[in-house]
């Protein structure tokens, strides 16, 4: 499994982010077909209770890398790629990374 994380830093105006995020980008993203998990979350702080270096993290999956590049590829991805500059003022961090289950 391979997860997308995209980490928003601090919008300069977090009304007009959230708003913007769950009105219009959300319906831009819920577009792209083939995700097996998506999330969202707000940051709250560091586990120092030192402010979070970002605002909101999502999280999307997929079962490789090869997926992902078809699906930012698509017309769907390429329109909620191309939406992310009209909202993140704060800046937006892309990453990828190989999902390993750690049995505990």
């Amino acid at each position: 499994m391979v997860r997308l994380l995209v980490l928003y830093g601090h919008p300069q105006d977090p009304a007009a982010f959230d708003k913007y995020y769950h009105e219009v980008h959300i319906p831009i993203a819920r577009r792209m077909k083939g995700l097996k998990k998506w999330t969202i979350g707000k940051a709250i702080d560091t586990p120092t209770g030192a402010p979070s270096p970002y605002y909101l993290v999502a999280e999307l999956y997929m079962d490789t890398r090869e997926d992902f590049d078809r699906l930012l590829a698509s017309p769907e991805g390429q329109d909620a790629v191309a939406d992310v500059p009209k909202f993140a003022t704060g800046g937006v961090t892309f990453l990828f990374t190989e999902v390993v289950n750690v049995d505990y």
